[in-house]
């Protein structure tokens, strides 16, 4: 991969870390500092289901967290870029729409068919 490309990913990837991360510590606080008393029941049910929302997509983007920082580690030691499973360059059509990817799309492909065949 040309070294432009890699400073690109680089960047997409570590502005992406860093919004992430901010996010993450803004939910941490907001939901510490809420001391709400609801006496309507309806009201406290709409806030627990509110929070349960927001840890489930911020455990996703915990999920995200980690793939975007082993993606960082690819482009350091010189593998991002290439499909772990076939050792192909992966395009960059597919590395813009998800630069966390590991597999090229004919892999990612084929592995996505077996895994609806066995029913996964």
């Amino acid at each position: 991969m040309e070294e432009e490309n890699v400073k690109y990913f680089k960047n997409l990837l570590g502005d992406r870390l860093e919004d992430l991360l901010n996010q993450a510590g803004n939910t941490v606080s907001g939901m510490t500092t809420q001391k709400e008393n609801f006496p309507d029941p309806t009201d406290r049910a709409s806030l627990e289901s509110d929070r349960n929302f927001m840890l489930r997509i911020r455990d996703r983007e915990h999920k995200l967290i980690k793939k975007i920082k082993k993606a960082l580690g690819r482009i350091e030691d010189g593998s991002f870029g290439v499909c772990e499973k076939c050792g192909e360059d992966i395009g960059m059509a597919r590395l813009n729409a998800r630069p966390v990817t590991t597999q090229c799309i004919e892999c990612k492909t084929r592995e996505e068919a077996k895994e609806r065949a066995l029913g996964l």
